[in-house]
Parts: structure tokens; C-alpha cells; sequence
């Protein structure tokens, strides 16, 4: 990296997409119009080289294109649509720009998909792992934000799509390498799912416009996780079912055991996880047929001690808030 003025002209997209953009890259601050009617949603990740991804396992495209999707997902669980985002990226000497390029063409190809700007954001050397952090704004209908504190008891408890399959993924590829051929259709999907994960924007839209009481959180950490963060916000008892887990694909990989504990603690998955009234729980799940959007009743939400049991068959036992931790010195 020789010139950063002339590495973020060749970074900067020559078109924009959202109407109420009135200044983007170029200036000391982005500009941009509020809707009316709707409240502004606005979250930060941030991934670190040897921490959150590696070169073994993902291309510098999926690297640029799994940033953006992880803050998307963010999103995607308040209910929110993503209108614009901001990169700061931290870039050491072993990087060359060609690469750097690619990451930032991987953010491109899901702004591009769901309209979204580039609008600023910092360009930095570093001296040993590249960093890079995304800020993403959108917005949701004042009113019909989701948030984790909504859960009741009698609630269903709920998730979109399979679980477990990107940290599944992970150990296919750190097994095999990044360039391995998999034949097996459940281990492509493993894989795609961990390199290309998808944010799950269209769910979390069908939920906030349904106007219904969701309690909803996305799956970054793991169900054993991301469940107990709603336990503790709307201070409910939530019991989960092990044998509802959505994890048909991974039994075709490896044992069931190891299907629920990727599901259960694996995390990475950026599905949602929610709990809504059992009556709303049907028509919304109509809604989700007819987009071809996957929906599987995990649980139920009870009054009692605040916190997360799993049930197998019928024993029952409290399930752990873990998961990806960045401070455990033991992973």
C-alpha cells in the first residue's frame, strides 16, 4: 500500500443508491435525510485478523463480504432495513493492496444487493494483524423495532433456518484447507455457510411489519447464547427442545451429538432466534412459507427463574450462556 488517497479513490463506489444520501465520501462527514415516520437503527462490528477470521479459512472477498454481513445481521434483528455503512480498516504491511481491493469488493457485492451506501470511514497502517471495523445505519417503522426485552411467558420460541452449520463449516475447512473440494451437498452448504453468510434482513422485515410482539435476537454466538440474552432482558425462563433443533444437514456430516452442540454453542450461524405469542407465531409462519423463508418452533417461554433449560427427551438441564467469548484466554 503506497498512496492511501489514491487506494480509496480506486475503493470508492461511482454509484449510490439511497435517495436521501446528500453527501457521501468526499468530505469531512456524510450527510443524509431521516425518513419520516422512521426511527434510526445503528450498530458497529469490529473484525480482527487471528481473531475473527483467518486466511486459511476465507478469501479476502468473503472477508470484506462476511464484515458486512455480521453487522447486517445486527440489523436484521431489530427488524431494521440497512441504508448505509462506514469502514475503518486497519491495514499492516503484509497486505498487499490487490487484497485489500477484493475486501472491499466483497462488501460491494451485498450493498449492491440491498442497496446500500458507502458513505466514509478511516484508512490506517498497522503494524501487525489487519482490522477492520463497520459501522452500518438503517431504519425501521417508528413503533415496530424488535427488541430482545419483549419475550412473555406462554411465548413460542422460535428460529429461521438451520443452525450449526457454519461452525461445521469451519472445521471442514480448517480439516481440508481453504481451496478442498467437498462432494457432499450438507458440506458445501457448511462451508458457503460459514465463508458467505447470509443476514437474515427479509425475516426480521416480515416480523417488525407484522406489528406483533417479537422478542428477537440474531445468532452470532451460538442458541445457548444468543437465548440466555433474551432470558436475561425480558427476565423469562425459556426452555429449549434438543430434539427441535433445526440440524438435518449437519447429521449428515457428523453425529447428532456433534449437530446440537454446533447449533447449541458454535455460533456464527446469523439466523434469528425469537419468541412471539403462540396465535401470532401461525399467521406470521404463513407469511414465512409463502417467502420460502424456513421457521422451526424450538421452545416455549415460562414464568420462573430467569435463564435458558434444555430439554432431552426427559431430562432437563440448564443450558450455559456460551459461545464465542473474545476474552476467554482458553480458546
Amino acid at each position: 500500500m503506497k498512496d492511501e488517497f489514491a487506494f480509496i479513490d480506486s475503493v470508492t463506489p461511482s454509484r449510490t443508491y439511497q435517495a436521501g444520501l446528500v453527501q457521501g465520501i468526499g468530505d469531512d462527514a456524510a450527510l443524509f435525510k431521516t425518513t419520516t415516520g422512521f426511527e434510526q437503527v445503528i450498530c458497529v462490528d469490529t473484525m480482527v485478523e487471528g481473531v475473527h477470521f483467518r486466511k486459511d479459512t476465507l478469501t479476502p472477498y468473503q472477508i470484506g463480504r462476511k464484515s458486512l454481513a455480521i453487522n447486517m445481521s445486527d440489523l436484521a434483528a431489530m427488524g431494521a432495513i440497512p441504508r448505509y455503512y462506514l469502514v475503518s480498516i486497519g491495514i499492516p504491511s503484509h497486505w498487499d493492496e490487490h487484497a485489500v481491493q477484493e475486501i472491499y469488493c466483497g462488501m460491494g457485492e451485498l450493498a449492491e444487493r440491498y442497496q446500500i451506501d458507502l458513505i466514509g470511514g478511516d484508512t490506517v497502517s498497522t503494524n501487525d494483524s489487519l482490522v477492520i471495523t463497520i459501522t452500518v445505519t438503517g431504519e425501521v417503522e417508528k413503533g415496530r423495532h424488535l427488541l430482545r426485552s419483549q419475550a412473555k411467558p406462554g411465548d413460542v420460541v422460535f428460529i429461521t433456518g438451520e443452525v450449526g452449520l457454519s461452525a461445521a463449516g469451519f472445521e471442514l475447512i480448517s480439516q481440508k484447507g481453504i481451496g478442498a473440494e467437498f462432494s457432499a451437498n450438507e458440506e458445501k452448504l457448511a462451508v458457503k455457510a460459514h465463508q458467505e453468510p447470509d443476514a437474515q434482513v427479509e425475516a426480521g422485515r416480515l416480523l417488525a411489519q407484522s406489528g406483533f410482539r417479537v422478542a428477537l435476537n440474531d445468532v452470532s454466538d451460538g442458541v445457548a447464547s444468543e437465548a440466555n440474552e433474551i432470558a436475561t432482558a425480558s427476565r423469562v425462563k425459556i426452555e429449549l427442545d434438543v430434539q427441535k433443533l433445526p440440524v438435518d444437514s449437519l447429521t449428515k456430516i457428523n453425529t447428532l451429538e456433534q449437530a446440537h452442540q454446533w447449533a447449541l454453542f458454535g455460533g456464527e450461524d446469523f439466523q434469528l432466534l425469537g419468541a412471539m405469542d403462540k396465535q401470532d407465531f401461525q399467521l406470521i409462519a404463513t407469511q414465512f412459507k409463502q417467502a420460502l423463508i424456513p421457521l422451526t418452533v424450538i421452545g416455549e417461554v415460562h414464568e420462573g427463574e430467569t435463564g435458558v433449560w434444555l430439554k432431552e427427551g426427559k431430562s432437563i438441564v440448564e443450558l450455559e450462556r456460551k459461545g464465542y467469548n473474545h476474552f476467554d484466554k482458553d480458546k
